[in-house]
């Protein structure tokens, strides 16, 4: 009769195990119903997806995150009632980053561009940009439209924004990690000239900067900044009502002083 019993009592074990194993855990159950906004505050933290990108997303001294977008990333962390947390990224891996999960949103001075907008829900546009082209100072003078610079061995940022006007123009180009890798290698004489956001430009290069023998000459478009979430993300919506209301009491305006940016933000 014992034995009748324990092996009863091994078969209803048994048949729970294997209900718990088909059934998905309560959390990812909960995961897949949630919107974005609530996933991001369910966990509890914004994860941030950057690149070294002056005056928008740098370290200090002391090896935090600032900038103009890190510093408004952070204030729409708070007005979630969320952390937030910074994460590099390879840009050309922005929308796989995305999807993936490992990050929530894309915020580094991202270049609103078709292939973005298709593949992310974007935010509305808070800053206007340029991409411009970098030169060594005492040959500024060479380069002053777009087809003087048709020969020139040009660095560029992969993905960006940079590479597809060079792309578009039909010009050869040489590609690196980042913006401040492409400046590094005309300032080098590695590359003749490379390509990069015109806010950029204003904080990195030209007198009283860290590269005082570069200028840019030619402004190859116009473009706009925006934020990227993951496709049909709620939180695109969320971070348009927190631009509103910072634009409205001026902490958007004072940050943009604070870096430099103020001619280029866009009323919201």
């Amino acid at each position: 009769m014992k034995r009748i019993t324990v092996l009863l009592l091994v078969f209803a074990l048994v048949f729970a195990c294997c209900l718990t194993g088909c059934s998905k855990p309560a959390a990812e159950e909960v995961s897949g119903d949630m919107t974005d906004l609530e996933y991001i505050q369910d966990k509890g933290v914004l994860i941030v997806g950057i690149t070294d990108f002056a005056p928008m997303d740098y370290k200090d001294a002391n090896g935090n995150w600032i900038g103009f977008d890190a510093d408004m990333a952070k204030d729409f962390a708070e007005f979630l009632g969320v952390n937030v947390e910074f994460v590099e990224i390879d840009w050309d891996n922005k929308i796989l980053e995305l999807n993936s999960k490992a990050i929530d949103c894309v915020w580094n001075g991202m270049t609103l561009t078709d292939e973005v907008k298709k593949g992310m829900e974007c935010s509305n546009p808070y800053c206007e940009n340029a991409q411009v082209v970098v030169v060594p100072t005492e040959v500024a003078d060479k380069y002053q439209d777009k087809e003087s610079i048709a020969d020139l061995a040009i660095a560029v940022e992969s993905g960006s924004a940079g590479e597809a006007a060079i792309n578009d123009l039909g010009y050869d180009s040489v590609a690196v990690q980042t913006q401040s890798s492409a400046l590094m290698e005309v300032a080098a004489g590695t590359a003749d000239a490379c390509v990069i956001d015109l806010l950029m430009a204003g904080a990195m290069i030209g007198e009283g900067t860290s590269y005082p023998q570069l200028t840019y000459t030619v402004a190859l478009n116009s473009e706009e900044y925006g934020v990227g979430f993951r496709k049909g993300s709620d939180l695109a919506a969320k971070l348009n009502e927190f631009f509103a209301k910072a634009y409205a009491d001026g902490s958007m305006m004072d940050y943009a002083k604070t870096y430099g940016v103020q001619e280029s933000i866009i009323a919201q």
